[in-house]
């Protein structure tokens, strides 16, 4: 009797949670508690990554040398992950908003994100040159054989061309403009319908930059009006970055 009733207060005064089950709790708890911390930061890193959709707004500096010449970009310009690093390399793409020939950042990212918006960017393609001339270059010798010989005036000072339908240029046109002392300007477009068909690459240009570069751009027709300031912006763009800037030559 005295034993059952010594056994009956055992029991009665044993916790009703023993110890190794309290750590093993606590343990779980821990362990919930850390996986959502990581879930809450991995979560708002890879909602950062999908927003940037290969964007970047570091300005950070990669050094690249494309044939002859060495330039010094910052990231938010370079438009491919791939190429933000420094090296050798065949080509730069890079994108820049117009007028103020910036890259990406958090302040401008709509012109970036928004298709709508696009029309206010600029593309370029900056590579080691493989022809001895630029487009403006070429047009006596190779794009007055293929467009039609009856000019048409054009708004901003220009004159419009239309290719040959056998000059393998399709609804193309070509546009040009005189310069003082210089050769004329030339471009080549697929104009809209309407203004607002119009994209970021309606028109397309090569000049020559540096020791050895070519430099393609890219820009909307809407920007037609300033085609002379964007052309020079981009050459100033490209010569102000250069390592070896001061023996280029335009």
């Amino acid at each position: 009797m005295r034993q059952a009733l010594q056994s009956s207060t055992e029991v009665e005064e044993s916790p009703l949670l023993s110890t190794g089950f309290l750590i093993r709790t606590t343990i779980i708890i821990a362990l919930l508690a850390a996986l959502t911390v990581a879930i809450s930061i991995g979560g708002r890193w890879f909602g950062a990554r999908v927003s940037l959709a290969g964007n970047t707004d570091s300005t950070a500096q990669v050094t690249l040398t494309i044939g002859q010449d060495t330039l010094q970009l910052q990231e938010n310009t370079i438009r491919f992950p791939s190429q933000r690093h420094g090296g050798s390399a065949d080509r730069a793409d890079l994108y820049l908003t117009w007028p103020q020939m910036q890259g990406y950042s958090s302040e401008n990212r709509d012109r970036f994100d928004d298709t709508a918006k696009s029309s206010d960017l600029i593309f370029l393609q900056v590579t080691q040159a493989t022809m001895s001339r630029d487009m403006s270059g070429r047009f006596e010798p190779i794009y007055s054989h293929l467009v039609d010989p009856t000019p048409q005036p054009y708004a901003n000072g220009m004159t419009l061309r239309r290719f040959r339908a056998d000059s393998g240029y399709g609804e193309e046109v070509l546009l040009t403009a005189p310069r003082q002392g210089r050769p004329d300007y030339v471009v080549r477009c697929l104009l809209p319908a309407t203004p607002e068909l119009s994209t970021s690459g309606d028109c397309q240009r090569d000049i020559r930059v540096g020791r050895d570069l070519s430099v393609l751009y890219r820009f909307s027709s809407r920007q037609l009006a300033q085609w002379e300031h964007i052309d020079a912006a981009i050459a100033q763009f490209v010569e102000t970055r250069l390592v070896n800037r001061s023996v280029t030559s335009r």
